[in-house]
Order: structure tokens, then sequence, then C-alpha cells
């Protein structure tokens, strides 16, 4: 194909190449690592010495420019100005005919001017209940003058602010421009006026006077005439009333509205059997109204104020009666307006829920106020009348001091206390874990900021145990320091009933200070390895040999191979070379931390998961395999041959997959991996492609124990890896470049 030099690779640039004989058909496909892929790769692009990509079918040719020498983009335009917009608001007036007041109406629009290739589009933003078509108006082209320069086409020179335009026979005043394009404008030596305000439209403020007078209008309808178009008119709805109280059931009501005069009665519903005889009358036919604050006191409510009283005898007895009725409270009744399923009614301080309504109720609401759903809402059963009677919370004595505050609950609560129950799941799980950390005693004697604690937080029980590190010649012996209790959290009043707030593990960290029973400990990196590691650089630094040496003394063999070493032996050559200043604690910590252990083979078997998956596809009867790869397409639009597993899983939940946390982990453990440890998507999709096979047949698990049985691996750092451990010291390196 042949191109036209500066223009785009659109249709009507490009020719075809007559001279062209030989039409090679270039390689798609490709095996990468022993897998079968398309080949997506594309080859490099030709590059100038300025950095600028060179396309050898299109050489750049000279052409006029409004930019001074060196300053203009060096790039085609379709290149240089790719996705940059000018944004330009106007409008434009459109005349009326038959509109009584209204001669013409003000539209507003964005002109939107395309750098790229000096196309033009308008648009039309959307008003609601305007009633008229909006959106685009003028479809992205390249739009011509008006005559008689109608070979010429629109520019941006053409376009500024406080300007007037015409395209296709509508003339559109332009008012101002978005930020971008004044800087650009203003940039290119275009300068840019100040916004100008558009004219008010005389519809829309038609609108808002109709509007203002409908809102002051209220329409007033006579109770006569509400009685003659709704006379024998009732709304009959379904209701109950909870009066689950401890001799108490649930009460079926039927709740009738009358249209003529807006007044309710209310008439309960005996069931059979039910020992209750009597009139049904629940409310007598009255207006009810919506709020209630007690019974009226005697003469509380009259048709009429009066103000004063003249006269002293009964005969000559007049009265001031106050015309305007100030003080008095508006009553506001229901209405039916208020009435719907589910809609809870005050009744005299008593709550009545309705739940159904009769046909003629629903065609009434849904030809006046357009309400479709009349689902009927639930009824309690008489099963659950009967409520449980709550048990009033028992106040008790504060704590005395004896004893745990279990203890003493327990004495207050029964005769024969019983002793506190531990949480026993708890122990099961979190048995023999242990938190450790190395912690300092922050006190104003000197001798006492020296010392140095070890704090273990049980996880099992919540306990905390605090050993003292013995130091030579300091005065203190060390061991146990404090015995393994329940420490409660500074600050709290003791002498309560209320149970005080314990320790947790969320209080511990590195750098933090804790008070333990009057005694303020700061926590040190004890466990940090890197300060470990140069504590040991700097103590072995003059006998770097010797060190070496110690440690590799039990291992046989050539000395120069040995990569790994025993804890015994590690710890053996650090405590000669260290003495006191290393900790058990810091020696384990580097044990764990260069461990040479490796896991036992994982014993998931890969036909079991996809059987377990399969079983749970056709048991919930999934069938959204189309979404689901339109969702992968969506994160996935290079068509990856892998992607991350964090990917995978969030798709699994977007797509609302029935696979439970356990059967995830599963099929992510089984599924083909590359180097990077991320997951093939073929092999991703066959899996839970039920058109792919069935699966083998496996009788239902526990996915969570059973499927794939995980044994948890701890690092217990008996074989250390030491050619790790050197490297991570870097002594030999240091000791080279000092020529030692």
């Amino acid at each position: 194909m042949l191109r036209i030099p500066g223009m785009p690779f659109l249709p009507g640039t490009v020719f075809r190449d007559i001279s062209k004989s030989h039409y090679p058909k270039p390689q798609s496909l490709m095996n990468y690592q022993g897998i079968s892929m398309l080949s997506d790769r594309k080859p490099p692009g030709l590059v100038d010495a300025s950095g600028f990509v060179i396309d050898p079918n299109c050489p750049p040719v000279s052409v006029p420019s409004i930019y001074p020498p060196k300053i203009g983009p060096k790039l085609p335009p379709w290149l240089a100005y790719d996705k940059q917009v000018l944004c330009f608001n106007a409008y434009f007036k459109e005349t009326l005919q038959e509109v009584y007041q209204a001669p013409y109406q003000v539209r507003k629009v964005k002109i939107l001017y395309y750098l790229e290739g000096g196309t033009m589009q308008i648009l039309e933003p959307k008003v609601e209940n305007s009633g008229i078509p909006q959106g685009c108006m003028v479809h992205r082209q390249r739009i011509p003058k008006p005559p008689p320069c109608e070979s010429d086409f629109i520019s941006i020179l053409d376009l500024n602010v406080d300007q007037t335009i015409q395209i296709f026979d509508r003339v559109y005043h332009i008012t101002s421009c978005d930020k971008f394009t004044r800087h650009f404008l203003n940039k290119s030596g275009i300068p840019v006026p100040d916004p100008v305000d558009a004219p008010t439209d005389p519809t829309t403020e038609m609108r808002k006077r109709a509007d203002g007078k409908a809102t002051i209008t209220k329409e007033k309808k006579h109770p006569f005439a509400q009685f003659l178009e709704f006379d024998r008119v009732v709304l009959k709805f379904s209701a109950y009333w909870d009066d689950r109280t401890e001799f108490g059931d649930v009460r079926r009501l039927e709740v009738c509205y009358y249209l003529s005069d807006d007044t309710i009665d209310i008439k309960e519903i005996f069931p059979r059997n039910s020992g209750r005889e009597g009139p049904s009358t629940f409310l007598k036919r009255s207006k009810l109204p919506r709020e209630f604050s007690g019974i009226p006191l005697p003469g509380e409510q009259t048709p009429h104020s009066l103000l004063n009283v003249l006269g002293t005898n009964m005969r000559n007895v007049r009265y001031v009666v106050d015309p305007l009725d100030v003080g008095r409270k508006d009553i506001i009744f229901y209405k039916d307006k208020d009435l719907q399923i589910g809609t809870v009614l005050n009744v005299y301080g008593r709550a009545i829920v309705l739940t159904d309504c009769d046909e003629f109720t629903q065609s009434y609401y849904r030809k006046r106020y357009g309400i479709e759903d009349f689902t009927p809402a639930p009824v309690p059963m008489r099963a659950d009348d009967c409520m449980p009677s709550k048990i009033k919370e028992r106040i008790l004595p504060p704590y005395n001091g004896w004893g745990t505050y279990e203890d003493s609950e327990g004495n207050c609560l029964s005769v024969e206390p019983k002793p506190p129950q531990a949480d026993f799941k708890k122990f099961i799980q979190l048995d023999r874990f242990v938190l450790r950390y190395g912690a300092k005693l922050l006190s104003t004697i000197k001798e006492n900021c020296e010392r140095v604690f070890i704090v273990s937080y049980y996880l099992s029980d919540d306990t905390i145990q605090i050993y003292e590190i013995a130091e030579r010649n300091s005065g203190f012996l060390g061991g146990e320091f404090m015995k393994r209790t329940r420490i409660p959290l500074p600050g709290q009043e003791k002498f309560t009933s209320r149970r005080p707030q314990y320790y947790q593990p969320y209080n511990f960290y590195i750098g933090a200070t804790i008070s333990l029973k009057d005694h303020i400990f700061h926590i040190f990196p004890l466990a940090d390895v890197k300060s470990i590691m140069s504590k040991i650089r700097e103590a072995i630094r003059p006998t770097y040999k010797n060190f070496v040496c110690n440690c590799l003394s039990e291992s046989g063999g050539d000395q120069k191979e040995v990569r790994f070493i025993g804890y015994e032996s590690l710890k053996r050559a650090l405590v000669d070379a260290l003495g006191d200043k290393i900790t058990n604690h810091e020696i384990i910590t580097l044990c764990r931390h260069f461990s040479a252990e490796q896991a036992p083979p994982m014993t998931c078997n890969k036909e079991n998961v996809l059987g377990a998956v399969r079983l749970e596809l056709k048991r919930t009867l999934w069938n959204a395999m189309d979404e689901l790869k339109e969702h992968l397409y969506h994160i996935n639009p290079l068509n990856k041959p892998f992607l991350p597993e964090v990917k995978l899983r969030s798709t699994l939940k977007g797509c609302r997959l029935p696979f439970s946390k356990e059967l995830i982990d599963d099929m992510m453990s089984v599924l083909n991996q590359n180097d990077c440890g991320e997951i093939e998507v073929c092999d991703f999709l066959n899996f839970l492609d039920m058109s792919c096979g069935s699966g083998p047949d496996i009788t239902p698990v526990n996915v969570a124990f059973e499927l794939c049985p995980k044994i948890p691996f701890l690092h217990k750092g008996r074989l250390v890896n030491f050619s790790c451990f050197l490297e991570h010291l870097g002594l030999e390196q240091d000791l080279k470049k000092d020529g030692e």
C-alpha cells in the first residue's frame, strides 16, 4: 500500500501498489517454552537519532507550519495531537411558531474540535423533561465553511469565545471554553476573550412560572362532593396487632377505610377454638389521628376557644370567642395515601401492621397512585405467639480483690459455684503457640534500665510470662520475673462488677511500651534479623576465618562444597565468638530465617479437585460460562496466556461461582503455572467448562479437610543454609576489598 506523506492511515489516503507482486503471509503461530500460542509480538520500530519513530512507508515531508522554526511539533498532527480535543460551550436560538409568549428557545451545545484530524462534533447535553430529542446533533466529520468559502473547512482559527459560526445553516454563538482549550489557544498565539453569559431561555422561564403557580394553587374539595363521589366505596386491608406479652398473642384484624368521609373502623377476626367471643369491634368508625399523646382532658377539645368571660352571675354571662384559634394544634388524620402494605398505623398507642388488601383496593391504588407491588407482608404464626420472657440482668456486687473476676461472678450467680470454663476450641487451635518479645525495663534507676527480659504471650489462654536474662556482675540473678497470668490493661477501675479488658496479641509489637503490673517495659527488636546480623558482623570481623572453620569442623568432605550445617554447629560457633552478647532467641531467629528445611510435597490430586469442582457446578446448576469468558476478556484484553492468581480469584468472586474458600485454594494449587507463579488461562477455563467433559466421578467429601489434606509446615531451623548465611553476612567480599 502507498500512503500520502504526512497523512494519517485512514481510508482515502492509501493506494494500492501496482508494482508489488509478492504477498508473503506473516507467521501467526509460535512455540514458547513448549507451549503453542499466537504470536502477537510486533517487530521493533525504526527510531531516528532524535528519538522519534520513523515509518519507512511514510517519509516525513516539509509542509508549511504556523509555528516558528524549531518550536512546533516534529510529529504529524495525527500523532502529536492524538486524543486531544478542544471543547467550546455555545448556544443557538430555535424559533417556535406554536408556543404562545415564547418566540424562540435557547439550546445549549458543546462543540468538540479534534486536533488530530481537524474533525468536529456537536453534542447537546440532555435536560430532563425538555420534550425535545437531545444528544449528538452533528456527527464527527470535517465541516465545510458556509458559502462562498465552501471549498475550505472550519479550523481552530475560526473558533473562539464570543464569536459566531455557521454550521450547516445553523448559527452558533460560542460563550466559553474549558481550561485546556484556553491554554492551547494562548500557547498557539491566539488570544481568548473572557467568557460571556448565554441569554435566558423564554421557555424555561415560562415553565418556572407555571410550576410556581401550580404549587401555590391547592385544590379544595367540598365534603359533600366527596361523599357523592365515593359513597359506599371502601378500602379493605388485612392487618395484625402484635400483643405477644406474657399472656398475649397476635390479633388478626380487618381495617376498612371509607373514602366518603376519610374514616376508619377496625374489626377483630377470631380464629377457631380461640376461646374468645363477644363483639369484634376493635375501633369504631371515626377519623384516626396520626399522632397520639394521650387522652385529652375534659374541655380540652372544643369547637371554639374562649378568651374571656364577662359577668358575675349565670344570667348576664358574655363570652369572647377567639376567631383565630390561637394555640389550637391542628390534628392530622390518616388518608388513603398513607395506607400501604407494610405500613404501621398508630391506633391510639397500638401498632397495627397492614399485611394485605383485596382486589378492589389494589385496582384503586394502581389507578390513582401507580403502585404495582402488592406483595403480602409476613404474619407471625401462632406457634410464635408466646414470646419468651426476658430475664433481667442481675446486678452483681463489685469485685473485692480475692481470686479472679470469673470466680467472684460464679459465687454470686449460684449457691454451688462451678469453676469458670475456658475456651476449649481456642485452646485446641492455639495450644503451644507462644509469642516471644525482647524487652527492657524503663526506670529512673540506671541499673534497672540495663536489664533484659523476655516477654512470652500464650495465645491459648491470653496469659503473659516474663523471664529475666541473667548477666554477669549485674547484681541481678535472672530467671522468672513474673509468673504466667492474665494481666488487665492499665487505666481501668479495679473494684467494679464489670470484667476488665486484658492484654491481647495486637498490644505487643516491636517498639511498643507496655505497663505490666506497675512495671513499664519497652519491646526492642530482639527478633530482628538485620540487627542480629549487624551485631554478628562487627563481632566476628577480626576472627572471620576461625568462625567459618568452627562451623564446618563437624561436616565431612570438602569444606568448600559444604552448603548446609546443623543448628548445634552454628550455635556453638556463635556462642564461642560472641559469648553473652547473643541470646538463644536470637540464634533461633537466625536458624529459622536461613532454614534449609523443605516443605513436604503436596498431596493434592488434580483429578480429585476437578471432580469436586464439576460436582459443585452440577449441584448448583451453574451455567454462566459466557459471562465468565466476557469478564476474562475485559481484564485480559491482550489475551495473555497466563494471569496472576489474584485476578482469577477476583473473577471467581465477581461471577459468583458456588465455590468455598478451601475449594478455590485447592483449585489454584493444582492449575498449571509458569516460573513467575502465574496461572494458565486455558487450564483455568477447562476446569470450569462443563462441555469439556463431566470429570471423574467422586463421592461427596469434606472439601476443607478431606480433599487436599493441609499439614502446616514450620521452619524449625534444625538445618541451616550456611552459604546463604555467609552471603548475607557479606564479610568475605569486604575483606577481599580491604586486601586481608
